[in-house]
């Protein structure tokens, strides 16, 4: 005679037996099934370190037999905060806004947590009172902050103040190293310069984002650097302040080209501006790259798909998202956080077909 464990052999369902029909599988299911106490399967569904590895592997294939995921809601009210994860944001460029998103998703996904993304405007008088609003009323896990909204000192004390953990992606260092994944861009940038340069431009223009944003900045930094190494000085009269936008793209490259002595080169704060370059170089009847060379910054999807595909510089936005996740939940695990060992974030040039050398007409 077989003795009955009280679980459908086979379920896939996440249904176990009850006597009377069948019901979803609960967390005490697990813990019994698997002979271990509710708060041994509690950790290991927060992933914490101080659980044995034979235990823990015995847990995870219970709970993927049964199909059993952990309720937010449920977790929430047992550890008095909710297992949602906050991504604030004040970016006008969607692209880099999704890939983000993409990243802290592949980090939680197997965690049981889920994302709230929350964008806002940092020029609204109530911009930080909205934020507090935000997490207090989901009572956020914790939050990932990304430019420029990373930057922002006032908003780090509420969430400081509000204790809700939190790590910042941003272009330089501005916390401790558990809290924050920084880009360097001005490495980028200055790559990018001396790209251009090399190839024998000396009329490079250069596309800015938007002052609120420390990356642009630090790319403007970074981008007269590399051209001083080649013995070449950023003209101001080649800088135009655009908004990270195509729209911006198109009008600051119009500008440009109207010149009287137009560059051969532009050198933009991201992709988005140098497709709008893209458009005011057709526009103006010109063929890239042998009258222009366009360089763009982020090497989003689009860089392959353009005609000629666009050199850019990499910046590796999804693995940055993920890595803010996983350094979010190592900060709250049991044992504290400590330093991550995440690979350091530097970006690239991707040289393609949209640089080349200055026409000789």
């Amino acid at each position: 005679m077989t003795k009955s464990t009280g679980r459908r052999a086979g379920a896939s369902d996440g249904s176990v037996g009850n006597g009377t029909g069948r019901r979803r599988a609960t967390i005490n299911d697990i813990a019994r099934l698997a002979g271990v106490s509710k708060k041994t399967v509690s950790r290991v569904i927060n992933r914490s370190p101080f659980v044995k590895t034979e235990t823990r592997e015995k847990i995870e294939a219970l709970m993927k037999e049964l199909g059993y995921r952990p309720d937010p809601q449920a977790r929430g009210l047992a550890f008095r905060r909710s297992f949602l994860i906050g991504m604030i944001y004040d970016n006008p460029n969607p692209q880099y806004v999704v890939h983000v998103q993409q990243g802290i998703l592949d980090a939680v996904r197997e965690g049981g947590f889920e994302l709230v993304v929350h964008p806002c405007n940092r020029a609204d008088p109530n911009f930080h009172e909205q934020v507090r609003g935000f997490v207090e009323q989901l009572k956020l896990f914790g939050v990932v902050l990304t430019p420029s909204v990373s930057e922002d000192e006032t908003l780090v004390e509420i969430l400081r103040e509000l204790e809700c953990p939190y790590v910042r992606v941003a272009s330089v260092s501005l916390d401790e190293t558990e809290r924050m994944i920084v880009t360097h861009d001005a490495i980028g940038a200055a790559e990018a310069a001396r790209h251009l340069a090399d190839l024998g431009h000396r009329r490079i223009a250069f596309i800015t984002g938007l002052p609120t944003f420390r990356s642009s900045h630090e790319r403007r930094r970074g981008f007269a650097e590399g051209l001083a190494e080649r013995g070449l000085k950023l003209d101001p009269a080649y800088v135009m302040e655009g908004a990270y936008t195509f729209e911006s793209g198109v009008e600051c490259a119009t500008k440009l080209l109207a010149m009287k002595e137009p560059p051969t080169a532009i050198f933009t704060g991201n992709d988005e501006m140098a497709v709008g370059v893209y458009k005011a170089a057709r526009e103006a009847g010109l063929s890239i790259p042998r009258d222009l060379s366009i360089v763009g910054f982020d090497d989003s999807p689009m860089a392959a798909r353009l005609w000629p595909t666009l050199s850019s510089v990499r910046l590796p936005i999804r693995d940055m998202g993920r890595f803010a996740a996983e350094k979010l939940i190592e900060l709250t695990r049991e044992g504290g956080g400590q330093p991550s060992d995440k690979p350091i974030v530097v970006p690239r040039l991707v040289a393609r077909e949209s640089a080349g050398p200055p026409s000789k007409a």
